[in-house]
Order: C-alpha cells, then structure tokens, then sequence
C-alpha cells in the first residue's frame, strides 16, 4: 500500500509558496504592528532572545556558526544602503557610543 502525501505537503512547492505569500499580503505593511510601533517589535525581540537559556543558543554553541551569520548578514545589504555607509559621521557617533559603553562596563 503507498502512502500519498496530502494537504499542503502533497502541493508542488510553487503551490506552497503561493499560499505562503497570501498570509504576508493579508495585512497591509502599514497595518502590522510592529511597522506602526517600533518599541513594541524591540520589547518582541528581546522577549524572544529571552526565551532560550543562553546555553542554548545556537550562537553560544557554535562560534563559527555565529560568525558566519553575521558575515552574511552584513553581505545582505548592499554597501550604498548601509547606514553607516551613508553617513560616516553617524558611524563615528555610533563607535564613540559603543566605545563608552564597554569602558564603563568594564
């Protein structure tokens, strides 16, 4: 007796992805929450980064995955549409910022 898949996996996967895509266009961008209130997608994020022990983090287990990810995220934008980019003096700030924030950490 052979099994046939059904329902969303028995769909070609063009199929699948024309589904997939109804419920990103179901809300319209200026709808969705997150886009009307960014405090509100910061708070999500960081409850979501809270939700798996930090030993548990694919990051915290794997250093090579972690910089791979971040070298392929910053690939992801092109370098005209970078912030800092743009604006080396935003860049500047931003060092001056970070670099506050570590001495006094330390």
């Amino acid at each position: 007796m052979s099994k046939r898949k059904g329902g969303f996996a028995g769909m070609t996967p063009e199929r699948r992805r024309e589904i997939s895509q109804m419920g990103g266009k179901a809300v319209p961008g200026h709808k969705r929450s997150f886009s009307k209130n960014l405090q509100l997608a910061r708070e999500a994020g960081r409850k979501g980064g809270r939700a798996v022990a930090a030993s548990d983090r694919s990051f915290s287990k794997d250093r090579e995955l972690a910089r791979k990810a971040g070298s392929a995220g910053g690939l992801a934008v092109p370098a005209e549409k970078r912030a800092f980019a743009a604006s080396p003096e935003l860049a500047q700030s931003a060092g001056r910022k970070g670099g506050l924030s570590r001495s006094e950490n330390n």
